[in-house]
Parts: C-alpha cells; sequence; structure tokens
C-alpha cells in the first residue's frame, strides 16, 4: 500500500498543478461585499478616495538640475521650472524631468562592466566599435568617451527615438572619419589633441544637424594602440625610431660642439697669421729705412760709420746674457789653440736634397 500510495503523488506532481478552487474564491468575494457593506457610505466613499488620489498624482516636483517637460495625450504642452508643480493626472497629462545640467558619457569601444576589490574598474573591449582604418592605410584600435549636456530638452525628447545611442553611432562615424585623414603615427604620438578637436566639432556639426538638442562638452581618447596582434611588431618599429632620434641628437650634440671649436681655433690662426704678416712686414720695412740711413751714413764717412757699426755689433753681443763670454788678453791669444767645433756642425739641421745635390756637383767639378 505505500507503494501504491507514492506511485500516486508521482503521478499527481507530473499531471501539474492542481485545478483553481473556485468554491474558496466565491467566499473571498462574499467576504469582500461584505465588507463594503459595513463601511459607512460604501462605494461612495471608496470611489471618491480614489478620485482624491487621481488627482493627487498630478503633483509633481522638479528638481534645480532639470527642466519639467509636460505632455498632454503624448504631444508636447509646456515645460516648467525647479520647484513643485502640477498637472493633469495620467492618462491626460504626463511629464518628463530630464537632467539638463548633468554632464553624461557614451562609451566607444569599450564598456564598463563593473568594480573589483582592490583592482579598481573593469572594462570590456568591443573591437566591432574600436577597429579603425587609418589614412595610410593601417589598423588601429581607438576607445575613447564622448561628454555631453541637454541643451534642449525638447528636442532631446522628442527628436530622436534613441539620442544616446545615436550619438554614439554618430561619435564612431566622425572619429572614423578623422582617423581616416590621418596617419598612424600621429593618431599612435603626437596628434591625439588634434584628433580630439577634430572629431569633436564634427560631432558637433552632427547633432545640430540632427536638431538633437545635445551639446558636446568633450572628446577624450583614452587608449589608441595597434591591434593586439601586431603590437608588438609596432614596439620593435617605435623602439627603432626612438634608437634614431638618439643618435640623430647625439650627432647634433657633436657637431655643435665641435664646429664652435673649430672655428673658434680657425680664427685663432687667422689673427695669428695676420698678426705675424703685420709684424714681418713693418719690421722689414723698418730694416729698409734703417739700411738705408746707414747707407747715407756711410756714404758720408765710411770709416767713422763702419767703427760705430762693429762697436754698435759688439755690444749687442756683449750684452746677450745666452752667450757665453771668454775674454783673453793679447798674450793669452796669441798662445791660444783655436779650433773647430766639428760636434756643432754636425748638430746643424740636414739640408734639403737639392743644396746636398748642388754641393755635391760643385765639389766634383772641383
Amino acid at each position: 500500500m505505500n507503494w501504491d500510495w507514492e506511485k500516486l503523488q508521482e503521478q499527481k506532481r507530473r499531471q501539474g498543478p492542481p485545478p483553481p478552487d473556485f468554491g474558496r474564491i466565491g467566499d473571498e468575494f462574499k467576504r469582500l461585499v461584505d465588507f463594503k457593506s459595513r463601511i459607512p457610505g460604501g462605494p461612495k466613499i471608496i470611489a471618491l478616495a480614489v478620485a482624491v488620489l487621481w488627482l493627487a498624482s498630478g503633483i509633481y516636483i522638479v528638481e534645480p538640475d532639470e527642466t519639467g517637460v509636460v505632455q498632454r495625450f503624448g504631444a508636447y504642452a509646456y515645460s516648467t521650472g525647479p520647484g513643485p508643480h502640477y498637472h493633469l493626472p495620467y492618462p491626460i497629462e504626463t511629464v518628463q524631468t530630464p537632467k539638463v545640467s548633468q554632464v553624461r558619457r557614451v562609451e566607444v569601444g569599450f564598456r564598463t562592466v563593473g568594480t573589483r576589490e582592490g583592482q579598481g574598474q573593469q572594462f570590456r573591449d568591443v573591437p566591432e566599435e574600436s577597429l579603425m582604418l587609418t589614412g595610410d592605410e593601417n589598423i588601429v584600435d581607438v576607445q575613447f568617451i564622448v561628454q555631453y549636456q541637454i541643451n534642449d530638452p525638447i528636442n532631446y525628447l522628442f527628436r530622436l527615438d534613441n539620442p544616446d545611442e545615436t550619438l554614439k553611432n554618430a561619435a564612431e562615424a566622425a572619429m572614423r572619419e578623422v582617423i581616416g585623414n590621418d596617419k598612424i603615427d600621429s593618431a599612435l604620438t603626437d596628434g591625439k589633441v588634434e584628433i580630439q578637436i577634430a572629431s569633436m566639432a564634427l560631432l558637433q556639426r552632427m547633432m545640430d544637424k540632427y536638431e538633437s538638442g545635445i551639446d558636446v562638452v568633450a572628446v577624450q581618447l583614452q587608449d589608441v594602440h595597434p591591434p593586439r596582434d601586431v603590437i608588438d611588431a609596432f614596439k620593435d618599429v617605435a623602439s627603432a625610431r626612438e634608437d634614431r632620434v638618439r643618435l640623430v641628437n647625439e650627432a647634433e650634440a657633436y657637431r655643435n660642439d665641435i664646429l664652435p671649436k673649430a672655428r673658434g681655433l680657425a680664427a685663432a690662426m687667422e689673427n695669428q697669421a695676420e698678426a705675424y704678416k703685420d709684424q714681418s712686414v713693418l719690421k722689414a720695412r723698418g730694416e729698409a729705412s734703417r739700411f738705408a740711413a746707414l747707407a747715407a751714413e756711410y756714404a758720408k764717412a765710411p770709416e767713422i760709420t763702419r767703427e760705430r757699426l762693429y762697436l754698435e755689433n759688439m755690444e749687442t753681443i756683449l750684452k746677450n746674457p745666452a752667450m757665453d763670454k771668454i775674454i783673453l788678453s793679447d798674450e793669452a791669444l796669441k798662445q791660444a789653440v783655436p779650433y773647430l767645433p766639428l760636434e756643432a756642425g754636425s748638430r746643424r739641421a740636414p739640408r734639403s736634397e737639392a743644396e746636398a745635390g748642388k754641393t755635391v756637383r760643385q765639389e766634383g767639378g772641383n
């Protein structure tokens, strides 16, 4: 018997839930009717309470950063500012209160999926939005955000079916156009500011053309990098370019260091040569003038002039401190043996080959 009872319960569970108990439902309805009959005034009081609640549902409050937009039977009726207001209850009138001073954002190329403790925000890449073609036929992964405000709540609510999605699609199209007119080197290095400015201006023109009621505040590039499959190759290229720039800078520094020194040395040598030339010319002119004066004096008194020249030369020789002097009397001079300083002659500077050959020819002729 136990086995048969368990089998029966299993069959009932397979057949589904039991049918509703209409008798119990009828009892509940009778109790509700009896409750209404015990209230003074009965259905009139209930209807009046429902009417009061319906009329009170038209009270609404607009916050300081909001604008109230009232619709009558779905069409725009009027706008209200901050504070408490009243509109005809639904379904006659409804109200929407968009935040016109709030700066909103749209993410393109990635999505924020949440925050983990100790790891910060977590993001998910959306490659179908971020991969773009540059003007030099390279592919670059561009992730950016668009910040915007509502400057016309009426156009924002009624001109576009989904203004946020429209803005995202327009931002992606604007960025693709700007990236398509630029090169990958500019997008990866020093051209990001120009790309942000150009895409922001283009996006604002598109939103104005749509009469979207949106004011684009900023377009900010979050991450720009080559596709992950070729990012290592791009890193190698970037490293090679950095090495090239470094070597060029080192060469420029060496050139800037050596050229001024060479120019200064050349200028110094030119100045020395000019000074030597002026000194030699002036000395030669002085010697020539002196010789001409001596020649005139010699023509007048040869003996006296010869004696004076001898005495002056001997005075110059004897005053030279670098010369050794030996003074001998006449008697000693007669007994001294003259000698030829052969060592001094051998230490003279060698003559040129032409002079040596000329001397040999002369000796052979003699």
